[in-house]
């Protein structure tokens, strides 16, 4: 089977409802579901039964709660409770994990306001039940406040559910690498890593406080009971540090290996390293862990072995199967050649030169094809995808590109002031433009005048807006697309002028239907990694699925496939990969060419997220690199890069 026409056969089953805890390997009950969404209800409905049981019972519930993007569909699905079920929280008296320091409430980065917006304007929670640390107080008035917050607990009668995020650091609350299990509420310094993963809230690393206060490991462990919740392929690695290895003060969340009551709440993503994911033959029997030999399970098996032995699949032996863990897949599939045999053909079906498929062939190979590239931010095409992208455009397909958001926050204000100053100038060479001088002032003054952080001037939005739309037409025509196939689609949930966004609502759906009904493509190209510090990838690609979703029923729907493409912050996996585009040396550099058609992204992006140096290009061209190394290192034809791409079923 080609790779343009290859199917979701075969691939990693979809579990519903939670997996079962593997107690020979982790050191503390875990529970896995497929998807962030399902998590998240599952525990804010664990939230509502408690509260209700103890309010049936006469007594009030002490939850301790957590800021970030992780607990916040917890918290949209308790108002969805409260509003629809009418469930009444106003037995509940909270306690906030933290807060930066100093950092007025009404601050756009204020976990005060955070809660405000996210929960409590939403809940019927007495306000003298909320208690959050105060980021205003002066230094010498901090250590009296910490003794009297943990005297609040105390007083409440102790937490009895304890919600916790978990950074990538390992810390919990803002216990930093170090923190002793006696630690009580307290100011800390914050970890670099840690002000890293903050920038983009703040506009950039220099701007983030450098100090917080928060609860101690000490006061977490003293709750009842604590559920830790971590989503995405980026919170994989600590939690796996977390979950298998011993505890450590340099990892906060291990401490909760010590907790009588403690469990690790996780999606798909974020469990992919914990070791029942990435090596289940290595914990056990398959059939413990609800799994068992699977064409995708095999190709996952041999490619570790591989790559853990160096050895390229077709040369693996009985021996090498039988001396690292995995005997029973020859119990079940059979001799090592074999199963090498049917690895290899599976990689070596991935690799095509046509990713829209040959001339010639039935309703799926139809060529040339109408393919969309949906693109979450205006450079996610290129930097993505960008050589399957030229190569689409090249072998005559319509290929239609589709910017889901104007990306106007992660402009520099620097670039900004430059573009407007040119708009100036080209105004006065021509004598046109009478407005221009004013809103140029408007904008200055704005500038002059910006706190940290603060939201942009609608004019200033929009002149950031104009610069990524600009680049975006670039990087499009350079890669070949005609300019009537480019399409902004400014979807409404970004528009906020902050790194926070709203929810996605119909409207966002309705515009890419539109968009899809327009084109009815045969091919769809979308963002899958979820890594994005942000979350807009993953809020994008719920748009698409939600428009594919809604029109899957259509007549055109019934050939259209879906594929999802990463690079600007994770690689698929090698026995993810269902579609390998090589691309030779010649269209690496012109890959690289038309990411750096934005320019304002160029040398040092706004939010580049945490801890890679690497410029955007750079990072592209490093995983593709890795991907086509893995690829020879199995034994397959080596190339100068691959991009990988997995098809989704919708």
């Amino acid at each position: 089977m080609s790779a343009s026409a290859a199917s979701t056969a075969g691939s990693t089953p979809i579990y519903r409802g939670p997996l079962p805890h593997v107690t020979t390997v982790e050191r503390i009950p875990v529970t896995v579901y497929d998807l962030s969404a399902e998590a998240s209800r599952a525990v804010a409905r664990e939230i509502a039964d408690l509260v209700q049981q103890r309010a049936a019972a006469g007594k009030r519930t002490v939850l301790g709660l957590a800021t970030g993007s992780t607990p916040v569909g917890v918290y949209d699905e308790l108002i969805r409770l409260h509003r629809e079920e009418g469930v009444s929280f106003k037995t509940v008296v909270s306690f906030n994990l933290d807060e930066y320091w100093p950092m007025p409430p009404d601050a756009l980065q204020s976990y005060h306001r955070f809660m405000r917006e996210h929960l409590f304007d939403h809940l019927d929670i007495p306000a003298d039940a909320i208690h959050i640390p105060d980021g205003r107080l002066p230094r010498e008035g901090i250590h009296a406040a910490c003794v009297a917050y943990e005297e609040k607990i105390a007083a409440a009668g102790g937490i009895d559910l304890q919600i916790l995020g978990i950074g990538r650091t390992g810390h919990i609350g803002f216990n930093e690498p170090g923190s002793t299990l006696e630690s009580r509420t307290r100011l800390i310094t914050l970890d670099s890593v840690t002000r890293g993963d903050a920038a983009s809230d703040f506009f950039g690393e220099w701007n983030v406080p450098r100090q917080a206060i928060t609860m101690g490991v000490g006061s977490i462990l003293a709750a009842r009971r604590v559920l830790l919740l971590a989503f995405g392929e980026h919170k994989a690695p600590i939690v796996r540090k977390a979950v298998e290895d011993p505890a450590c003060s340099h990892v906060s969340a291990s401490a909760l290996q010590q907790h009588p009551d403690a469990r690790f709440v996780l999606d798909r993503a974020a469990a992919a390293r914990l070791s029942r994911f990435e090596s289940p033959w290595v914990v056990g029997p398959l059939d413990s862990m609800g799994l068992e030999w699977t064409p995708q399970l095999t190709k996952k098996a041999v490619i570790w072995l591989s790559l853990h032995l160096g050895k390229p699949i077709l040369k693996l032996t009985d021996e090498d199967y039988n001396e690292h863990s995995l005997q029973d897949l020859l119990s079940c599939r059979g001799r090592a050649y074999d199963i090498n045999i049917e690895v290899f053909r599976s990689m070596q079906g991935t690799i095509t030169g046509w990713p829209g498929g040959k001339p010639g062939g039935g309703s799926a190979d139809a060529f040339p094809k109408r393919v969309v590239v949906f693109s979450p931010h205006p450079d996610d095409d290129v930097i993505s995808m960008g050589g399957t992208f030229i190569r689409l455009c090249e072998q005559g397909h319509d290929v239609h590109v589709a910017y889901q958001t104007s990306g106007n926050i992660a402009v520099w204000d620097e670039s900004a002031d430059r573009h407007v100053d040119f708009v100036e100038e080209f105004c006065k060479a021509f004598g046109v433009g009478t407005k221009t001088s004013g809103i140029a002032d408007s904008i200055r003054q704005f500038l002059k005048a910006k706190s940290a952080g603060a939201v942009d001037i609608p004019e200033l939005q929009t002149v950031k807006g104009l610069i990524r739309r600009t680049e975006a037409r670039a990087g499009a025509r350079y890669s070949g697309v005609r300019a009537d196939n480019i399409h902004f689609l400014d979807l409404p949930f970004y528009e906020t002028g902050r790194v926070r966004k709203k929810p996605i609502g119909p409207e966002d759906v309705a515009i890419t239907v539109d968009l899809l009904e327009r084109v009815r493509p045969q091919q769809v190209y979308a963002a899958g990694d979820l890594s994005d510090p942000h979350g807009t990838h993953r809020v994008c690609l719920a748009v698409i699925l939600a428009a594919l979703a809604e029109v899957k029923n259509r007549p055109w729907a019934g050939d259209c496939q879906l594929w999802l493409y990463r690079g600007a912050w994770q690689e698929w996996e090698p026995h993810e990969i269902e579609m390998a585009v090589p691309l030779s040396p010649d269209e690496v550099e012109r890959k690289r060419m038309a990411i750096f058609k934005h320019e304002s992204q160029k040398d040092r992006a706004l939010f580049p997220g945490a801890s890679d140096p690497r410029e955007f290009w750079q990072r592209a061209e490093d995983r593709n690199r890795e991907t086509a190394r893995i690829y020879d290192k199995l034994g397959l034809p080596e190339y100068e890069a691959i991009e990988g791409f997995v098809r989704h079923g919708f």
